[in-house]
């Protein structure tokens, strides 16, 4: 195996079991449990590893920090966790850029630390950023479907498909960050409605492109409802209608 080959395979092996170790750590947290201590032996073994290696990518180094950080933020230790984090984000804007969506997780996850800590003015500022990023990345996918639907069948003869552009594992996280900063962001709908109804819009886009139709409607619904109830401009409360009537397309024409 190429050294090329060997660091693809420890980030692939990373990915999976450094994940697998982090969520046992949250959850060994959670009940008690002192499986926490295992977790903490594999990611120890891997950042020696990565650390040791001129090989590995700055991607690599980004998913080692943050589950690192998802390790101590388990542990509630949240000085090494902001550390681990701060990292994870320079090696995710170094390899993807500091709008991408594959870096806004570190950012998501530093929020959540302040936003427990009572800082809040730092974590609205970043749970927006996290939800501009996200929202500005299926806004273009969504355009660019457009785009070529506009054409109305491929190269097969199909019509295009809505879909993401994101595998599972990515559509999971963009569900559980857009849903969090949501629940947090109904706490404030009172004094800063135009932030709920941004993050619901975002949650309208991400189910809209998962072609789960009720989803979208209930979530378009939440906004413009509230939209009313604040009495928000009517140019807000059409740009809301206009989202619905994307629903209401899809069903008058389906996709076959």
């Amino acid at each position: 195996m190429s050294a090329a080959d060997s660091a693809a395979h420890f980030h692939a092996l990373l990915q999976f079991r450094g994940g697998a170790a982090a969520r046992t750590a949250a959850a060994a947290a959670a009940a008690g449990l002192g499986q926490i201590v295992q977790a903490e032996e594999y990611l120890s073994q891997a950042q020696w590893t990565v650390l040791k290696s001129t090989e590995c990518r700055y991607a690599t180094h980004s998913l080692l920090h943050r589950n690192l950080g998802l390790l101590y933020i388990a542990k509630e230790n949240y000085e090494e966790a902001r550390y681990h984090l701060a990292n994870d984000i320079y090696f995710a804007s170094c390899a993807f850029g500091t709008e991408d969506i594959r870096t806004s997780g570190g950012y998501f996850h530093l929020a959540n630390i302040f936003h427990g800590l009572k800082k809040l003015d730092l974590a609205d500022t970043l749970y927006t950023k996290v939800s501009e990023i996200w929202s500005k990345y299926l806004n273009d996918r969504y355009q660019v479907l457009s785009q070529a639907r506009i054409q109305q069948i491929d190269l097969l003869g199909k019509r295009f498909e809505t879909d993401t552009g994101l595998d599972e594992a990515q559509e999971a996280e963009a569900i559980q960050i857009l849903t969090s900063i949501w629940n947090i962001r109904e706490s404030t709908s009172n004094t800063a409605p135009q932030k709920t109804i941004f993050v619901l819009k975002t949650l309208f886009m991400l189910y809209y492109l998962m072609m789960n139709s009720s989803k979208a409607q209930e979530y378009a619904m939440r906004a413009f409802n509230l939209a009313k109830e604040q009495h928000l401009s009517v140019h807000e409360q059409n740009t809301i209608e206009e989202l619905l009537s994307l629903i209401s397309a899809e069903e008058a024409h389906p996709i076959t």
